[in-house]
Parts: C-alpha cells; structure tokens; sequence
C-alpha cells in the first residue's frame, strides 16, 4: 500500500478522498491556492502545500507546483479526483515519469477516451451500441451535409476534445447545417484547442444513462449498476438516481455484461463511467469518463461498496477480490448537486457562509467542504455539497430527500436547494417520467409562474 498520498484537488471531492485514504491508514496531503488557505481539506489533512494563487491555472491545474509539492512531501501516489486535471493524459504520464503511482487509468486510455471520436471508434470494435453518425471527423461543409442526409435530421455537431455542452450544436435541418457546423467547431476551438467536430443523430427524447465500472490490473472487470442522470440543465448535472427509475433489471444486466466484456479486451484499468443515451430501448454510447464521478456516492449506497477506496488499492496493485455476482444492489439512492448559485437565475453566489447545518438521519448523507465561517471563493466551479439518500424504494427515498432538503440550511449565500424541493415535489419527476429535456423546460415553467 502506498506510503503517502498527494491529493490533487479541492473541496468535497478533496475531502472524500482524505475519508478513504485515513481508513486505509495512508496519511494524506493536501495541496491549495492562497484562495483556500483556510479550506475544510487543509485543515484536516496530515499535511499541507501551497501550490499558487487563486486562479486555477496557476495553482490546481500547475502540474510543476504538484508535482514539486509530492517531491518535497514525500508522497509516492497522487488521486487527480475530479475536474482539473483528472483526465489530462499528459500530467498522468508526468506522475509517472517521476516514479510516483497516478490512482486513475493509464495514459494512454485517459487519451483515447479524451478524443470523444477515438473512444466511438474503440467502443464500436468493442461492441459497445453508438448513435448513428458519422465514421469519425468532419471536415467540410459537404461531408456533413451528407452525413445529415443519410441519418436524417435533426443531427447533432460535437466537439471531438468536447465536455459539458461546449463546442455542441443542433441543426434541425439543412437550412440550419451551415451555422450549427461553424459555430461548433468556433467553440471547440476555443475552449479545448481542437476544432475538430463529428454528428450524431440527434435524438429528442433520450435519457442519459451511465454504467459504473472498475477494473484490476489482472483482467478482472466489474460494473456497479447504472446512474440515471438525465436531470441537466444545459449539459450539466444537477441531480442522479441509482438505479434509473426506466430500466430493468434485465437490461442493466445486459448492458453490464457487454460493457465489462469490451474494457476487459481493452485492458483497461481502475475507475470508469461509460454514457449512454437511451431512448425506445436502445443503448448508444456516447462518451466514457476515466475517472471518478462526482455522482459516485448513489452508487455507493446501492452497492455498499467504497469505489474511492477500491481506486487506491487497484493503483496500489492489488486485486479486485470479487466477481460480478458479489455485487449486489440494494434499495434506490438520489443525489441533489447544491451549489453556490441563485436558483432563480443560476447566478454563482460566492460569499461569507454564517450558518452551516446538514441534516442527518437514516439513509442520509452529505459530502461538502462547508462549515460556518467559511467563505466560498469565486474562483472555482460552483458544487458546494452533495446531498444523497437512501431508501428501500424510489418513492421512499424521494419522501426521504425532500425531508433533508427541508433540514438543510446554508445561509449567507444563496443556493439551489429551493429548486431541488421543487423537483422533489414535481408529479412527473415522482413518476420518473422525465428525459434529458425535462429540467431545463420545468425551470422555464417555474419561471413563468
């Protein structure tokens, strides 16, 4: 097991992996900018590094500083967690390059799985489901064109380096091709360096499906059931169910089964989430995420198993223990995603926290980084805690949420959770019946009203 970990982020995810790492006695440290000097996750690690100032690229995503911070501690592994540099293949090859374990999959998956259009393409000879679409880039006006004309429209343009709705557009027919195509491949460009774009078809009323898995390094591939994480308001989470209140047992079964089989070829190793759109019974890929999931705890609490912890002793080299049919799912979980945000109009509400109270009980539970007196910076995405239930039954455990969002109270910045016990008392999300199009179109009512 390893000697000493560098824990490459902040905030909840910071402190969740302190949580598995003191469980497994491995001392922890804690890197920071000037901006969370006084944040949760330094005052409770074995050791802390300023790593820069407030702004990202110059403190969470300064891999010299990291890296410098591991020398100096001594740390021999380093967990990317979430975000920042999770999934840049390049600081993973450099973890390694200087003789230090990076807790995640190796480069060279972390970098196929990146280029959303290298990953369709392993999927596809893995005999993984995709959206009907193009073979793979396209790179002019009249490839797309007849690429629209054969899956027929609406077609949908993505960013080949894409993630959360960047560099994504819709054409619902051939007038509106042209400019979906240009501005997409502008906004790729932009945000991730690579104006490269493919199509899809695009599909109106999908759910948006995630299949958990881990592997070792020994061939041994498992899957976690499934997250149903439909519930986005432009292309962003804000709250999962473990299982999807749409599928069966039986079709989790199958879609796990085909998906082990394919990474178990592929030899991949530690934490993965395949995504999936799922609309009339079908399954088609979309993209596969190589790291942990902020959504990771409802999986957690169905299967009682700890994914950060089976994380580290994969990297550490040891097995996983046990088979698929050792997993086993118990009961429904449901994650509300607050954030520092105006539930009204989603306004980031950086500031002074003056009271802090998370509720408790049965089946509750809360990871966040917040106490009373803490103030959020402005410099970093907006996830302030994540609440999670769990219950014998959906319906319970919706009964369950709605009774802990009513405890919950954070006052001193505003936050989203008035528009979380809106959801929850909402017929049609009780109901289940709701596709990836469903939140955005019932905070437009809400809104109206």
């Amino acid at each position: 097991m390893f000697h000493k970990v560098l824990i490459a982020n902040r905030g909840e995810i910071a402190l969740r992996i302190q949580r598995a790492c003191r469980e497994l006695g491995i001392p922890t440290v804690a890197v920071h900018s000037t901006a969370d000097a006084q944040a949760m996750h330094v005052r409770l690690a074995d050791e802390s590094v300023c790593i820069g100032p407030p702004s990202a690229r110059d403190s969470y995503l300064n891999v010299a500083a990291i890296l410098s911070a591991a020398a100096v501690t001594g740390a021999d592994a380093i967990h990317p967690g979430y975000g920042f540099l999770s999934e840049n293949a390049n600081f993973a090859e450099m973890v390694e390059a200087h003789g230090l374990t990076f807790i995640g999959p190796s480069s060279a998956h972390i970098r196929m799985m990146g280029d959303k259009i290298t990953a369709k393409t392993a999927m596809a000879s893995l005999g993984v489901p995709l959206v009907p679409g193009s073979d793979g880039e396209v790179k002019d006006l009249d490839e797309a064109r007849a690429v629209a004309d054969r899956i027929k429209y609406p077609v949908l343009i993505k960013a080949a380096a894409g993630g959360g709705g960047r560099g994504m557009k819709v054409a619902h027919s051939e007038d509106d091709l042209e400019e979906a195509w240009r501005v997409a491949r502008t906004e790729a460009r932009t945000a991730f360096g690579n104006d490269a774009v493919y199509i899809e078809k695009y599909l109106d009323r999908p759910r948006h499906i995630e299949m958990q898995v881990m592997a070792d390094s020994f061939g041994h591939v498992v899957h976690f059931g499934e997250r149903d994480c439909s519930l986005q308001r432009r292309h962003q989470k804000l709250l999962e169910e473990a299982g999807s209140p749409a599928l069966t047992g039986a079709e989790r079964d199958a879609l796990g089964a085909t998906v082990t089989a394919g990474l178990a070829k592929l030899g991949y190793r530690n934490a993965g989430t395949l995504e999936f759109l799922y609309q009339d019974g079908q399954f088609s890929f979309i993209e596969m995420n190589t790291r942990l999931q902020v959504e990771h705890p409802v999986t957690e609490m169905v299967c009682g198993v700890d994914l950060v912890r089976e994380q580290i002793r994969i990297a550490a080299g040891q097995a996983l223990g046990y088979t698929q049919a050792d997993v086993t799912f118990s009961g429904h979980a449901i994650e509300c995603r607050v954030t520092a945000e105006d539930p009204e109009t989603f306004m980031p509400t950086p500031g002074l926290v003056s009271v802090f109270h998370a509720p408790g009980g049965l089946g509750v539970r809360v990871d966040s980084a917040l106490y009373a007196g803490y103030v959020v910076p402005p410099f970093y995405d907006s996830l302030v805690a994540k609440l999670i239930v769990h219950a014998p039954t959906r319906p319970e455990a919706i009964a369950r949420m709605r009774r802990a969002l009513a405890e919950f109270a954070v006052v001193g910045i505003k936050t989203t959770i008035p528009l979380h016990q809106r959801i929850m008392n909402d017929p049609e999300f009780q109901a289940g019946d709701y596709t990836i199009h469903w939140l955005e179109q019932f905070v437009e009512r809400l809104a109206e009203d």
